[in-house]
């Protein structure tokens, strides 16, 4: 069938889907405790929504949509305290975290949810390999073509998200030496990668999208599993490259960074995007996710190499003017922290050295979580 019309939004609200563990408080592996999570969940008040994911060791949380970022994060931190109360009954540790650090793929259960079950029939193995754990962000675009403007705009930003989310450094028990190497099972989805450059969305719905249904391959838009995807059913685009952080206060805080660098971008005051920009794409986004905030990109337009940390800041440094219109200043200031004192991937990795084990590490996450609220 044709892809639906872009439903308009409002201009830059904001809200986001966020992926988290079900570590087990005996041996803090992952526990396939989703069902009950969820059936415990439906018996209180709930801020937002909670669904299952892809396997049973896994929840995903939606905020409500906002325009500021204090109220997002006043939302996730309700969300979070809940979670939280839920698992303690149940004892079950809420993490997040790219990926867990000694989960073994063979052992974790698909959930029953029809697509679910499909995605296993088409993808084997890796359906339950995708046992990772992502934040995807939403921002609202009025039309499909500032929506693309927007997507194929922040391909240059792209590896800021991923160093400034990475938490996801142990993989199966060992050190990956990447600082996400979450993404690396999101790439070995056919239709993972980014999007075609088209920037009208008429052009993108009849020229790309009605060929590729046409092909029996896809038949919606959930079928892509691009870095960024548009989403028309919503309004909105959608930012899925980065891993779920230690914290819903770094979790709001990214939200806040891309609804601010999208308020830069539609002033449009940069040269446009062009296809040539995609020549470095790859490349900028594995050195992001190899060595986060250490890596070096390359301009997609200049080809100067920029180192990522220094890059950042600079970034933060020009959105001040849209913070302070977005009331996000606290959360650049946030950034800006983590930018100098280091990553959640470093602190895992801080926490192995220093626990001395992958289960005290996965302990820090949890109580990393957590916050300031007691154990019940």
């Amino acid at each position: 069938m044709p892809l639906e019309a872009f439903a308009a939004s409002d201009a830059l609200t904001f809200g986001f889907e966020l992926e988290l563990q079900l570590v087990s408080l005996s041996d803090l592996d992952l526990t396939p405790a989703s069902v009950d999570v969820l059936e415990l969940l439906k018996r209180k008040p709930f801020p937002g929504n909670v669904v299952p994911e892809i396997t049973e060791s896994m929840i995903e949380i939606n905020s409500s949509v906002h325009s500021r970022y204090r109220e997002l994060l006043a939302e996730l931190l309700a969300i979070r305290d809940t979670l939280v109360a839920a698992g303690d009954l149940l004892n079950v540790g809420i993490a997040g975290g790219g990926t867990h650090p000694f989960q073994h793929w063979s052992e974790q259960r698909i959930s029953s949810k029809p697509r679910y079950q499909e995605l296993s029939a088409l993808y084997g193995y890796l359906a339950k390999q995708f046992t990772v754990f992502g934040q995807h962000v939403h921002i609202g675009c009025p039309n499909g073509d500032d929506a693309l403007y927007l997507l194929h705009a922040l391909g240059r930003y792209i590896p800021h998200f991923i160093a400034l989310s990475a938490s996801s450094p142990f993989v199966q028990g060992f050190d990956s030496g990447f600082d996400s190497a979450r993404l690396n099972s999101v790439t070995a989805f056919p239709l993972s990668g980014r999007a075609p450059f088209v920037l009208h969305w008429d052009q993108f719905a009849r020229d790309y999208f009605a060929k590729m249904e046409r092909t029996g391959i896809i038949k919606s838009m959930k079928d892509f599993y691009w870095d960024l995807r548009p989403k028309p059913e919503y309004g909105t685009i959608e930012l899925r490259v980065c891993d779920t952080p230690l914290s819903v206060e770094r979790a709001a805080a990214l939200a806040a960074y891309l609804q601010a660098i999208c308020r830069h971008l539609l002033e449009r005051r940069d040269a446009p995007p062009a296809e040539d920009d995609y020549l470095v794409y790859n490349y900028n986004r594995f050195q992001a996710a190899r060595f986060g905030m250490d890596g070096v990109i390359t301009h997609p337009q200049t080809y100067e190499q920029l180192p990522l940390r220094e890059d950042i800041l600079a970034t933060i440094d020009l959105l001040q003017p849209h913070a302070q219109a977005l009331g996000s200043v606290e959360a650049l200031v946030h950034l800006a922290a983590a930018v100098t004192e280091g990553s959640d991937a470093a602190f895992l990795r801080e926490q192995y050295q220093r626990q001395g084990s992958a289960e005290g590490m996965v302990n820090a996450a949890i109580q990393r979580f957590r916050g300031e609220r007691r154990p019940v």
